[in-house]
């Protein structure tokens, strides 16, 4: 099933398509005369879908992925030379920084389909995912330094996903890298030939699709969260976090199955 998801720009038809296929929702970014350039109502569209999904229990991965020639070019500069009030450009990347916490947030995990370019937000798009698989060709960067415009709201997904060095490297150059360093340097997950991105992303999912999602759910909170503690702490959250996780139907069932040799059979609970 593929469906709008949007209101529509003029003459651009829908922002964002939907597509539903078994359990895997792909939203799919629908400016591709732009790049996909971030607009406002893009990242509205994108924030609308995002809602739904979280309470939506028969999607357990979500695929962000771009139409036409890139993955995203990042914000729409046009669009933001348009109207040059600070308290324009301050909701602007108060929305684009809610988008973000909301793709960590969501309980299904989200992968990064990237092709052709993702350049300063898209490319803080492809870190706020919590996998991404690359084309070969693809290429990453956070450019804003190029014209005046630190890639300040960018670099906080991308500075989680890459050590520091290289992180100040993107920053302070500005520079595309290529798809192998973006692997190298852990901004994704899997570099393949372009022709066999939607086959490596579907296989990512289809592992995922195979689990609780119940337990993904417990894990990714659990992840995030405890990269923000202290080590003591982080150990004594996600102690009493795996405690209640024993408490749950879906660990009992696993734990009766692997002893049995036999596969679980989810109950999402």
């Amino acid at each position: 099933m593929t469906a709008p998801a949007a209101r529509p720009e003029a003459a651009e038809g829908p922002l964002l398509l939907r597509t539903d296929t078994g359990g895997v929702a792909t939203l799919t970014l629908n400016r591709p005369a732009a790049r996909n350039a971030l607009s406002v109502a893009l990242m509205a569209a994108m924030q609308d879908e995002i809602d739904r999904i979280a309470t939506d229990a028969r999607v357990q991965v979500v695929v962000i992925a771009g139409a036409g020639p890139a993955f995203s070019a990042g914000h729409d500069l046009r669009e933001m030379r348009a109207d040059t009030r600070l308290e324009t450009y301050d909701a602007l990347f108060r929305r684009c920084s809610r988008l973000m916490l909301s793709l960590t947030r969501l309980p299904q995990p989200v992968i990064a389909r990237v092709h052709g370019v993702a350049m300063a937000a898209g490319c803080q798009l492809v870190a706020a995912c919590d996998l991404a698989v690359a084309a070969e060709t693809a290429r990453f960067a956070t450019p804003g330094v190029n014209i005046g415009l630190f890639c300040s709201t960018p670099m906080v997904a991308v500075a989680r996903n890459l050590p520091r060095k290289p992180m100040m490297e993107m920053l302070l150059i500005g520079e595309p890298i290529d798809a192998a360093t973006a692997l190298a340097w852990g901004l994704v997950n899997r570099v393949v030939a372009d022709d066999r991105l939607d086959l490596a992303v579907a296989d990512l999912a289809r592992h995922i699709v195979a689990k609780s999602p119940k337990t993904i759910a417990i894990g990714k909170e659990a992840f995030y969260r405890q990269l923000e503690l202290g080590l003591e702490e982080a150990y004594a959250y996600t102690s009493a976090v795996m405690a209640r996780n024993m408490m749950a139907d879906d660990a009992a069932e696993g734990i009766e199955a692997f002893l049995a040799r036999r596969e679980p059979v989810w109950r999402g609970r």
